[in-house]
């Protein structure tokens, strides 16, 4: 199946690991061009590395720390020509709302919740003005389903939705596309860490977080290729009358009865 995705620019933040990296080389195998963004230049280096042990080329890279005030502007001037951008840059903590600081909350909302609205801003404008462009947001279940040991990531994903659906409504006027996806926990060091709380939480021993991964729908965390691969589809033109909406990637666990 033909996406018509070659030759197309995708800045991907978080990109260098996880559901980011999963997308950038799903995007790479549809024979688009891949912007790998992340702080951190070792893991640029290992995404690297894993695009040539695939046969893919070398994707472009920005070394850009999305927390810090302005970078947002950087990587714009860097790549303003973009026809894609997938928001997923962001690891909030885990924790009850006693157990997260007033620091911590700040500095994880600076990069998630504000480097989505200001990322979205630029590039909204570029494609509007364009005429044409997508923007998805990964974003997170606890969004619809907010938990008690993970507040500050259930406040900040409540707010991007509400960021998607609204945006979504109207960049179509112009010609551009804005969606969202909701992933349920999937397979990543940062999940463990927040499951190892959960474990902590709720059991009393973060060692027994395996056993939280068990209640989950087929008994497993979702796969990053299994949100990449829904992601790119839906950046596709087979998929241009969607915008607006955040899609639930969860196997069921919204709706299953407790």
């Amino acid at each position: 199946m033909d996406l018509n995705l070659s030759g197309k620019q995708v800045v991907v933040t978080g990109g260098s690991k996880g559901i980011g990296l999963a997308i950038a080389l799903c995007f790479a195998r549809e024979g688009a061009v891949p912007v790998l963004v992340s702080r951190h230049g070792e893991t640029l280096a290992r995404a690297c590395a894993e695009f040539s042990s695939q046969g893919l080329p070398t994707p472009q890279l920005a070394e850009v720390d999305l927390s810090v005030p302005g970078s947002d502007r950087r990587l714009f001037n860097l790549f303003p020509a973009a026809d894609i951008l997938i928001n997923n840059a962001g690891a909030i903590p885990g924790g009850s709302i006693h157990d997260v600081t007033e620091e911590a909350w700040r500095a994880s909302w600076e990069l998630k919740l504000f480097g989505y609205i200001n990322l979205t801003r630029l590039y909204l404008g570029a494609m509007e003005g364009r005429g044409q462009g997508v923007i998805c947001n990964v974003i997170g279940m606890a969004g619809i389903a907010p938990r008690y040991e993970y507040i500050c990531g259930s406040v900040a994903n409540g707010a991007l939705i509400a960021l998607t659906n609204g945006i979504g409504a109207g960049s179509v006027r112009r010609g551009v596309r804005v969606f969202g996806i909701n992933p349920s926990p999937t397979r990543s060091d940062r999940i463990e860490g927040v499951l190892k709380q959960q474990a902590a939480s709720k059991l009393g021993d973060a060692a027994r977080w395996k056993e939280m991964i068990q209640k989950l729908p087929f008994g497993r965390l979702a796969e990053p290729d299994e949100i990449a691969g829904l992601a790119v589809y839906c950046c596709s033109s087979l998929c241009g009358y969607l915008s607006g909406t955040v899609l639930n990637v969860d196997g069921g666990q919204f709706y299953a009865p407790n």
